[in-house]
């Protein structure tokens, strides 16, 4: 019998206590990991310049810049887990509760999915989010990291197995697989019999890979092709400083923006303005035709876009622009080029915000505040498992109630069915 069956077969069992596991209990896990996160920094960062030396040159510099820990990087982590304990517990919430005319109440129940199987690329700091977003939502895990941060996820795996076991409950709740051959993880994704749920988070070819191959239930998101909008109305100082914020910030991340567009009436005024901004930070602007003359009137240079570039997620210091004719066609140009995920509108006039809000088919649209906000601990999740652009089950940022799903609770006092 494979390790990754027997592994499998243990997570399974695992959740089934960890369904009745006390909050309490899970807390106390928690806050001891957020402990030792701090008291082992060093450690951790050992290994991961293990990972990072190794991959120097195999890697992009944004994957690189994702792989790559710090100190920031490990307290944020450990913040990460304490908002995770303080956060209320979704398992046995009663989302609906009803009385038949027969005397019978239902109740609507929220219960942890059971297994959970998450495979990520690059970033160490998904196996602490997932670990503790899963033990808190009473869902056991199998971890699954990429080859080029294998040391940095051993090691916080270990240091997770020890929160656990030091809380009384079984490590086995949450498991890294011990090889990152492909063809492990092929198997684990057909093992339904024992794992509900698989969650990729990594570039488009990995998740792709993960839906063709799986005979588990996946949660994803292919792809983050975010657009800022920028309306005739917008204000040029804000639009300047929304729209270098959602390009620049961190432009390796799934909610940085890729594609800008400006509103016909507005082009003269504020395309000059942010294109400017944009190339002073070192941004690369390849442009449409219709955007080609105001650019050269003022004196930024750019690449022709083209068809492809719109619907391109470049995960660097690149963005596609335009210009749109109105609200409507801003909401047509996203779904059409997007990637369902994250985009924005600045404006100052609230119908046109809620006409594009309304209209974009996106798990989240904004009005005058930056994409870079699809996250799970800006939105008060604490850390995030995935960001789904799905519409089955779970979409946009997955916190504690979208790792469970519902059963059915029905209480009689001998009733029967004529």
């Amino acid at each position: 019998m494979s390790e990754i069956l027997e592994m499998a077969k243990r997570a399974r069992a695992a959740s089934l206590e960890l369904a009745l596991c006390p909050t309490a209990k899970k807390n106390a896990a928690l806050l001891k990991l957020a402990g030792l996160i701090r008291s082992r920094a060093e450690e951790i960062k050992a290994a991961n310049a293990k990972d990072v030396e190794a991959a120097r040159n195999l890697i992009s510099a944004p994957m690189l810049e994702r792989l790559s820990l710090n100190d920031k990087k490990i307290a944020a982590m450990a913040e990460g887990v304490e908002q995770v304990a303080s956060l209320g517990d979704p398992v046995g919430e009663i989302i609906e509760s009803s009385v038949r005319p027969n005397g019978m109440r239902i109740d609507k129940v929220r219960v942890p999915i059971g297994v959970i199987g998450i495979v990520y690329e690059s970033r160490p700091n998904v196996t602490v989010d997932c670990a503790a977003l899963c033990l808190k939502s009473g869902n056991a895990s199998i971890l699954r990291g990429g080859s080029e941060c294998f040391q940095t996820n051993s090691a916080l795996a270990e240091i997770v197995a020890e929160s656990l076991s030091s809380a009384g409950i079984n490590p086995a709740s949450s498991q890294m697989m011990p090889t990152t051959d492909r063809s492990a993880f092929g198997e684990l994704l057909k093992l339904d019999e024992y794992v509900q749920c698989i969650i990729p988070r990594g570039g488009e070819k990995l998740i792709r890979f993960v839906v063709e191959n799986s005979s588990i239930p996946v949660i994803k998101h292919y792809k983050g092709v975010c657009t800022v909008y920028a309306d005739k109305s917008a204000d040029a100082g804000m639009a300047e400083s929304l729209v270098v914020n959602a390009k620049c910030q961190r432009p390796s991340v799934c909610n940085a923006a890729e594609n800008l567009i400006v509103h016909r009436d507005a082009a003269e005024r504020l395309l000059p303005v942010l294109a400017a901004a944009l190339s002073k930070r070192g941004v690369e602007i390849r442009a449409s035709a219709r955007c080609a003359g105001i650019l050269k009137n003022a004196g930024i240079s750019f690449l022709p876009a083209s068809e492809e570039d719109f619907s391109t997620e470049y995960s660097d210091l690149i963005i596609s622009v335009d210009i749109v004719d109105s609200v409507a066609d801003a909401a047509d140009f996203i779904n059409r080029y997007g990637s369902a995920h994250s985009d924005l509108i600045i404006t100052s006039d609230p119908n046109a915000a809620e006409e594009f809000l309304d209209k974009t088919d996106s798990s989240t649209v904004y009005w005058n505040a930056s994409t870079r906000f699809t996250d799970g601990f800006e939105f008060g999740f604490g850390a995030e498992i995935g960001i789904s652009t799905d519409k089955l089950h779970a979409r946009g940022p997955m916190g504690l109630k979208e790792l469970c799903s519902y059963k059915y609770k029905v209480y009689g006092n001998g009733q029967t069915r004529e």
